[in-house]
């Protein structure tokens, strides 16, 4: 469904404002003169038309994948000590869509030079968040070893949710292409010697094992993210089925951790299926036929999505775009 001829006014007029509310909510108020910034600014970037990274970060999986990677993330008790001191994604939940969303469309799809400003003003917002554990572990938001897992998590998450749900797949190159490019921004964050394909993933995700377990925090966000979202009740059967794919995609440990019921024949048929529905369903509402190659801050093209929340580890001290560590 990658576009839409509006032979039907009606139906027409029901897909603008579907995709003018969604833009709103995952672009903001500024969304419109961003996309265009982002988009229409002369230059080089830091990611060609070709490049892997522009296929998942423009595709309307990431709304699946970005769950996951927040399920995932959450993990790490660390990390989560950070969320609970200082991130405010639940006090301002749209808000921190729309600054984490800005973030990945700047970095994806836009000049270089705004690339490499948006990064540096999330890493001097790390630079500012340190606190200590219950347990009484030091932290700080600027950690490498910190940095790597949040990276590690929503990378493997957004891979995970485009080869399922991504309206065209890539094949194991691709995703290797993909590893790759986002290891550019990684490294650009702080993180060190990020993985360079799946393989350096999957590594790098079981020697941070060890390390996690399910906090008391990362329950509450659990419950948070799949019972309580900020949502309307009628945007609820939809977010739904988002969560239930999310869910779905989290390696059988993390679900264990997280004590998240595995239903093996519900998640053969119905999950993929409602997926399959609600994504297709945005890259529906989401198609610009008057503007086919503009996208939402945090998606490219006309059949695109922005991330769902904001991500774990991330800071909420300051209104500049604040990305979450890694990604």
């Amino acid at each position: 469904m990658s576009a839409y001829s509006p032979a039907i006014p009606a139906l027409e007029a029901v897909r603008r404002r579907f995709g003018a509310e969604l833009f709103a909510r995952v672009a903001g108020p500024q969304g419109p003169a961003t996309r265009s910034r982002i988009h229409d600014t002369p230059g080089p970037r830091w990611f060609g038309p070709e490049r892997p990274v522009r296929a998942v970060h423009g595709d309307a999986s990431m709304f699946i994948g970005g769950l996951s990677a927040l399920l995932l993330q959450s993990l790490h008790p660390v990390a989560m000590a950070a969320v609970a001191g200082h991130s405010g994604f639940r006090g301002d939940p749209w808000g921190r869509l729309q600054r984490t969303s800005t973030f990945l469309a700047v970095t994806t799809f836009g000049t270089a030079e705004d690339a490499q400003h948006a990064v540096d003003r999330v890493r001097a917002v790390h630079e500012r968040i340190r606190g200590t554990t219950a347990d009484g572990q030091p932290y700080r938001a600027a950690d490498p070893h910190l940095l790597g897992w949040v990276h590690a998590a929503e990378v493997d998450s957004f891979l995970r949710a485009h080869r399922r749900y991504g309206a065209r797949p890539l094949d194991d190159a691709g995703y290797d292409g993909y590893v790759a490019d986002a290891a550019r921004v990684a490294a650009a964050l702080g993180v060190v010697d990020p993985p360079h394909d799946q393989r350096g993933l999957a590594a790098l995700i079981d020697a941070y094992r060890p390390e996690l377990r399910a906090t008391d925090e990362a329950f509450d966000t659990a419950r948070y993210l799949l019972l309580r979202p900020p949502l309307p009740l009628a945007a609820r059967p939809a977010y739904t089925a988002l969560a239930a794919g999310a869910v779905a995609l989290l390696p059988g440990w993390a679900r264990a951790e997280l004590r998240l019921p595995r239903l093996p024949l519900i998640e053969r048929t119905a999950v993929p299926l409602l997926g399959h529905g609600v994504t297709r369903a945005i890259r529906w509402a989401m198609a610009a036929p008057a503007e086919p190659g503009k996208a939402a801050p945090g998606s490219g093209g006309g059949n695109t999505a922005a991330r769902p929340a904001a991500q774990p580890n991330e800071a909420d001290e300051t209104d500049e775009t604040d990305e979450p560590p890694g990604g």
